[in-house]
């Protein structure tokens, strides 16, 4: 089941209850007017039937009465037609007449009573009002109501456009509600962000929203709970680090004397000696991305540096040609970052390169839009979809890492790329090279700025 934002759910509950309440009140004043008309229409053919029987009745009283010169003394109006009905004949000014008196009204005529009743004649609406004269006569009067139906058109249709109207105000204030109301909702999300690109100094102003204190006063009692969190588990990483490197050095220095004298060493002893060389090394650099994961959790020191060389520079380092480099489109190499972080992230993206995708085949700066990227390309297997969802995870390691039995790194070059890029506002994506292999991709919005 589609589940539609909570502005789309405040404009279309704005929308219904304005269109409900103003359609309910445009069907009310137009049932009111209508009724009010009508009634006051129907009174006053009354009042003029009358007053037309009555005229008639004294003509009638003549020894030789002339019926049609009777019906013509009467003053009618262009509205109002009068036909006579005596002995069982019509007698009228004007033709058909007579068909417009329902049945039913002639027959509570005949029975000496007065009636109304309103009929459609010729298409039109229109009032009966008949009138018994004598046991043989009885007058009826019919009057037109085709102003007072045109006027009532002119007013559905006036309170319709109205209805609109109110439903568009109404959408145009829940519109505005919606905005007002999601704005510190708004506030919460950009400080979520900012929490989650490492700035821990992010808190909301209680007193920007009164309404909303509980939630801000929770939210940075939160910030403040997990803030103390991480430097705790810096602290702990710092002296973990610590501890180990002590024993790390002693063991380092010890498998430095075994590697210097394994020539005096049977072969056994020199085998043992190269794994016990190979396995600190390893522990060392465990050690060092455990240290480096735990103070990527702080905010970015953003600087003013010339990538181009610093790629250079990283390059050099890990034997990589430096004609590998690309620069696209003449984008600006000088970039808004921090330098520590964005080595580390180039020298982890040319290590995996080189383990696991046969080492890299371009290194590419480039520019979309006002976001900033940095590209390696291998030529190795790729990378499976099943884990461009989760290669970026701590302890992770790839599939075809594991169908190789590699056992070399724990899984935590990639997750400290995604860290560095996630303190820039940025991201990394694993994607797939044309022609084979992966690309590996870090995004850094602003970089520019």
């Amino acid at each position: 089941m589609r589940r539609y934002t909570l502005r789309a759910r405040v404009i279309a509950g704005f929308t219904g209850g304005a269109l409900l309440l103003s359609t309910s009140m445009a069907l009310i004043s137009y049932q009111l007017t209508r009724s009010s008309l009508l009634g006051g229409r129907e009174r006053a053919t009354v009042r003029a039937a009358y007053l037309d029987a009555a005229v008639v009745r004294a003509g009638l009283a003549a020894e030789q009465p002339d019926l049609l010169e009777i019906l013509r003394s009467l003053d009618t109006g262009e509205n109002r037609r009068v036909v006579l009905r005596r002995n069982g004949e019509w007698y009228s000014r004007t033709a058909g007449v007579p068909s417009a008196v329902p049945p039913a009204l002639q027959e509570m005529v005949e029975q000496g009573r007065a009636g109304v009743q309103l009929v459609r004649a010729d298409g039109r609406p229109a009032v009966v009002v008949g009138v018994p004269l004598s046991s043989s006569t009885a007058l009826y009067e019919v009057d037109s109501l085709r102003e007072l139906d045109q006027t009532l058109r002119v007013l559905g249709l006036v309170l319709t456009l109205v209805a609109v109207v109110t439903a568009g105000a109404g959408a145009s204030l829940g519109w505005y509600a919606s905005r007002y109301v999601l704005r510190p909702i708004r506030s919460v999300a950009r400080a979520a962000q900012e929490i989650s690109a490492g700035d821990f100094s992010t808190r909301l102003d209680p007193a920007a929203e009164p309404d909303l204190a509980p939630l801000t006063s929770s939210f940075n009692h939160m910030v403040d709970q997990l803030s103390e969190r991480m430097a705790r588990d810096r602290r702990f990483a710092a002296d973990v680090s610590h501890e180990l490197r002590s024993p790390l050095q002693t063991l380092a220095a010890a498998a430095s004397v075994l590697t210097r004298r394994k020539e005096h060493l049977d072969e056994r002893s020199a085998t043992a000696a190269n794994l016990v060389v190979l396995e600190v090394a390893r522990f060392q650099s465990l050690v060092n991305d455990l240290v480096e994961l735990a103070r990527s959790d702080l905010p970015a020191s953003r600087g003013v540096v010339d990538v181009a060389e610093l790629v250079r520079e990283v390059c050099r380092s890990r034997g990589v040609p430096e004609d590998l480099v690309e620069v696209v489109d003449d984008v600006p190499v000088r970039w808004h970052v921090d330098r520590r972080r964005l080595k580390q992230v180039l020298g982890n993206l040319l290590d995996n390169a080189a383990k696991h995708g046969g080492g890299a085949l371009a290194v590419r700066l480039g520019r979309a839009g006002d976001v900033c990227y940095l590209e390696v390309d291998d030529e190795g297997p790729g990378v499976s979809p099943e884990d461009k969802e989760v290669i970026f995870d701590r302890f992770v390691r790839g599939r075809s890492a594991r169908a190789r039995r590699d056992d070399d790194g724990a899984g935590l070059g990639l997750a400290l790329v995604a860290q560095h890029a996630a303190a820039h506002g940025g991201r990394v994506l694993a994607l797939d090279r044309p022609g084979g292999g992966a690309r590996f991709r870090v995004e850094l919005p602003g970089a520019l700025s």
